[in-house]
């Protein structure tokens, strides 16, 4: 039998945890999950699968990351953030201290999306939902 899979959890590796989580409290208004006591790990509430940051002085030397920082290229990767009202979430995000990337646009299949990075260089694609 094949073991079946689904995405737990996403992890983005940032130099100050509560710092990070703040932002997201603020700049797209999600809320704690849990935050360990030592302040190298966090989860956000974020439906289903949660989005966490840890410490990224705790990765093992063998995972060799790249650090995600503003003053550079975003990884290869983005968080999207699902909203009702694209315009207003990217407001927000922006009056909060996220770097505009991208404002938002319809695209041709009737979904709005904006980009943004956070205080980390994270990239975040803030969109409607997907019609199906």
């Amino acid at each position: 039998m094949v073991a079946t899979m689904k995405l737990g959890y996403v992890i983005v590796y940032v130099p100050d945890v509560l710092k990070s989580v703040s932002f997201y409290e603020r700049a797209f208004g999600l809320q704690r999950r849990f935050v360990h006591e030592s302040g190298q790990y966090a989860e956000l509430e974020t439906g289903s699968t949660a989005l966490a940051f840890a410490d990224e002085k705790s990765v093992p030397d063998a995972l060799a990351i790249e650090p995600n920082r503003p003053s550079q290229n975003a990884a290869g990767v983005e968080i999207a953030l699902v909203s009702d009202n694209v315009q207003d979430a990217y407001a927000k995000a922006l009056a909060a201290g996220a770097c505009a990337v991208s404002g938002p646009e319809e695209k041709p299949w009737g979904q709005t999306v904006s980009y943004v990075r956070d205080l980390n260089g994270v990239l975040v694609e803030i969109c409607s939902p997907v019609e199906q």
